[in-house]
């Protein structure tokens, strides 16, 4: 039995619709109600999570595969895993993001950077040599620079159009995310075969896409 945590959500669906195409049976996951840990006909033992209890549940080796965004991984401390597959879906990118005229702006104090990212937006910063203030915000990151918490955000961008919309505009792009297949490592020694099998099965669907 191959044990699978997936992110709840938009990740799930396409994650299990890659499956499917890819020739596993997903009926059990399409049927499921409430249900939280669902297992199939082809040896796999599928539990629906938040994101960072993903990471949770692979750390503590309760699962085998975990499904998660890229975002999640770069944010997260825990990095004693293998990412091992792309899936090239669920794409989006983290940007810094502001009014136009932070462009030209003369800065004589630290700037201020709002975000739920904070590990990114710190690591981000640290590399262009930049001391900044960053301010965690959980909600919506936008409203830092509309009420004068902050100069600018970090924060994932997929359309752009809730920072058109409050007169944000990109600044500068961070990094590509997309969802990625990560393994715990004692798993990819004992269960090695049967993790590539899914692995090569998703990498193979890719391709056709390609």
């Amino acid at each position: 039995m191959i044990r699978i945590a997936i992110t709840k959500g938009r990740i799930e669906k396409q994650v299990c619709r890659l499956l499917e195409k890819s020739g596993f049976d997903m009926t059990p996951i399409y049927q499921k109600d409430r249900e939280l840990l669902i297992e199939t006909d082809d040896g796999i033992s599928m539990i629906f999570a938040k994101a960072n209890d993903v990471l949770t549940f692979l750390e503590h080796g309760i699962v085998d595969i975990g499904f998660v965004g890229k975002d999640t991984l770069d944010e997260s401390d825990f990095k004693d895993y293998y990412e091992i597959l792309d899936l090239d879906i669920g794409k989006c990118y983290f940007a810094v993001a502001a009014y136009p005229e932070y462009r030209d702006k003369e800065w004589k104090r630290r700037k201020r950077i709002a975000s739920k990212y904070v590990s990114v937006a710190k690591k981000y910063f640290n590399q262009k040599q930049e001391d900044v203030e960053i301010i965690k915000l959980e909600g919506s990151v936008e409203l830092g620079p509309v009420v004068g918490l902050s100069d600018a955000i970090v924060d994932i961008v997929e359309t752009g159009s809730t920072l058109k919309a409050n007169g944000l505009e990109i600044i500068e792009k961070i990094c590509d995310i997309s969802t990625r297949m990560i393994v715990n490592k004692v798993s990819y020694v004992f269960k090695k075969d049967e993790i590539l099998k899914i692995m090569n099965a998703l990498e193979r669907k890719d391709d056709e896409n390609a």
